[in-house]
């Protein structure tokens, strides 16, 4: 992972699919885009203050879904 950048999980904003995907919001910490915040899907425990390996900065997730009614 040479290309990866580490960013840390600054907040956790919600759950979405049967797989156990998190949304995530993370500060960039390095490269290009240092200082960046990003919504991120997280597969597998997360908490906050965990540093993620990003491969790309560039692309954002789609927003929350809102439940059904």
């Amino acid at each position: 992972m040479d290309d990866a950048v580490p960013a840390e999980v600054v907040e956790l904003l919600g759950r979405s699919g049967v797989k156990g995907v998190i949304q995530v919001r993370c500060k960039v910490l390095e490269g290009k885009d240092a200082g960046k915040v990003l919504l991120r899907n997280v597969v597998g425990p997360v908490r906050k203050g965990d540093i993620l390996m990003l491969r790309e900065t560039e692309m954002e997730s789609a927003g929350v879904m809102e439940p059904r009614r």
